[in-house]
C-alpha cells in the first residue's frame, strides 16, 4: 500500500502485479546502464615519437626523472596523458580518479612497476583488455609516467 497526502492508494491483484513488473523492469535497465557505463574498452594506439624505444624486459619505468631515461620525463607525461585519454579514462576516471567503478589509480598501494606492466600487458580477464596488441612498452610506460605526475 502506496500513502499520498495521508491517503492510502489501494492496488488490486493485477495492478500490483504489473507495478511489480515495471519496477522490475526499471531496476534491470538502471543495471544495463551500470555495466554499459564501465565504458568503452577498445584499446587505442599510442604515438611515442620522440621518445626512446623501451624492450619488454624493461619491468620499472624508466621514464621517471631519476631512472635511465628520465631526461624524457616530460614528454613522456604529455604523451602518457593522450594515451590515458584514450584508453584509461572511460574506465578509471578523468585524471586517474575514479567514479567508483573501477580503482582509482592514484591510490593503489600494489600498484608496483611490475605489477602494472602486468596488467597492461595481459590485462585482467575482468574488464580491462590486454594492451599488448595496442600500446609498446615507450607507451605503457609514458601512460605509468602520466598517472604518476597526477598524484
Amino acid at each position: 500500500m502506496f500513502i499520498i497526502n495521508n491517503n492510502p492508494l489501494k492496488f488490486n491483484r493485477k495492478e500490483r502485479a504489473c507495478l511489480k513488473a515495471s519496477l522490475m523492469l526499471i531496476g534491470s535497465m538502471s543495471l544495463a546502464g551500470l555495466a554499459y557505463g564501465h565504458g568503452d574498452v577498445t584499446p587505442q594506439g599510442l604515438d611515442t615519437e620522440g621518445l626512446p624505444e623501451i624492450s619488454k624486459d624493461v619491468l620499472s619505468n624508466p621514464f621517471r626523472e631519476d631512472a635511465e631515461h628520465g631526461e624524457y620525463y616530460e614528454l613522456a607525461a604529455e604523451l602518457g596523458k593522450k594515451g590515458y585519454a584514450g584508453n584509461c579514462a572511460n574506465c578509471h576516471g578523468i585524471e586517474a580518479m575514479s567514479g567508483g567503478l573501477t580503482p582509482d589509480l592514484r591510490e593503489l598501494t600494489e600498484w608496483d612497476d611490475e605489477y602494472y606492466i602486468g596488467r597492461v600487458v595481459n590485462g585482467t580477464g575482468g574488464g580491462m583488455p590486454s594492451f599488448k596488441d595496442n600500446l609498446d612498452r615507450s607507451a605503457a610506460w609514458a601512460i605509468k609516467t602520466y598517472v604518476e605526475s597526477v598524484q
